[in-house]
């Protein structure tokens, strides 16, 4: 009877122990993007958002395996709690060697359409999300070797079935999935949004600071004019897409956009960023030089440097300045606030999976 017992139990553990894992299905389901009150956002058609592909995406942006050394991920610079940033004036790589330029938000990508990198050199985010990966600066390793290290795990081979159809792993399926999931990170419920649903309500303070932000300069009357931070911060996602020299020197260490096209016009210029959860994302300036946002507000109220491609709009206040009181540099700042969305910090879809 015992030897019976045995042999069944035997039995059962050599079929537990020789059944295959199950194989992994394709799964095409489409992701659910909630955007709130920002405009229609234009998916890429040749990379629609699935809930795989954002999955797998989210798995390689936490990944330390991309890394030459396997410590760093693109999370490492790139922090939930500062919006998808970093507060280090400048990123430090594997090699302790520190990148050029502050590194940017990676939030509410979709609505980025005008290239990325503060120069604007990637048109595509797939391919500026691979780029980091390859810089001697940053994590430093080779594609071949992230795609060798990625094709030894079946947790990701069997997640490249699900999201793309075959366990094929390559850079570019690498890029693609990284595009979905920051396309997948929105920012869309802070107090400013909820005071435009009107559910919120605004405080004197705020409602002066939202004035300033929005009404124009007029060199005729610049102390009771408008602070014209809309010309460059307009739209929903606060920021006009383009390129623009905002006067931090006279003569520029870094040339910016001028590197990409060329143009005298573009020199020292960088990318006009959102300022969506400001608040979070100190240091600032494309090279961090000011660490509040009240050396910000001083910077464009009296402390502008004219030189040659300084954009128009800020060419006008030289003369006089803004002419912001305390009063309204305050406000202005308790405005900025107003752009916090604290859900996007705490948003768990974001976290790390692992």
């Amino acid at each position: 009877m015992l030897n019976r017992v045995f042999l069944l139990t035997f039995s059962i553990v050599l079929a537990v122990g020789c059944a295959k894992a199950p194989e992994p299905i394709w799964d095409a389901t489409p992701y659910t993007l909630a955007f709130g009150g920002l405009p229609e956002p234009e998916l890429p058609a040749d990379n629609p958002l699935t809930e795989q592909g954002v999955k797998l995406g989210r798995m390689l942006f936490y990944e330390t395996r991309l890394s030459g050394d396997n410590s760093m991920a693109c999370a490492s610079c790139h922090k939930q709690e500062n919006a998808f940033t970093d507060t280090n004036r400048f990123s430090v790589g594997i090699d302790g060697l520190e990148g050029h330029r502050q590194a940017m938000s990676a939030v509410n990508m979709l609505w980025n359409t005008n290239g990325y990198f503060w120069d604007g050199r990637v048109q595509k985010l797939r391919d500026q999300s691979i780029m980091p990966i390859q810089d001697p600066l940053e994590m430093n390793e080779t594609m071949e070797n992230v795609v060798e290290k990625l094709e030894q795990d079946t947790l990701y081979t069997h997640q490249f079935f699900r999201a793309f159809g075959s366990e094929n792993i390559s850079s570019y399926r690498i890029g693609l999935a990284l595009e979905q999931f920051m396309n997948s990170i929105v920012s869309y419920r802070s107090k400013y949004d909820l005071y435009l649903e009107g559910t919120a309500t605004f405080t004197e303070e705020e409602e002066l600071g939202m004035d300033l932000f929005f009404d124009e300069y007029n060199p005729f009357f610049p102390e009771t004019s408008g602070a014209d931070c809309g010309h460059c911060h307009g739209g929903k996602n606060f920021s006009s897409q383009e390129y623009m020299n905002n006067g931090l020197d006279s003569i520029y260490n870094d040339d910016g956009r001028y590197e990409v096209t060329g143009l005298e016009s573009d020199r020292g210029a960088m990318k006009v960023t959102t300022l969506r959860n400001i608040e979070l994302t100190p240091p600032y300036m494309h090279d961090g030089r000011f660490k509040t946002l009240e050396e910000v507000i001083d910077h464009y109220n009296e402390g502008l440097h004219n030189n040659a491609s300084l954009n128009p709009a800020l060419a006008m206040t030289m003369g006089t300045g803004l002419m912001l009181t305390d009063t309204d540099k305050s406000a202005l700042l308790a405005f900025l606030k107003t752009l916090t969305d604290t859900s996007l910090i705490q948003d768990t879809r974001y976290a790390s999976p692992f």
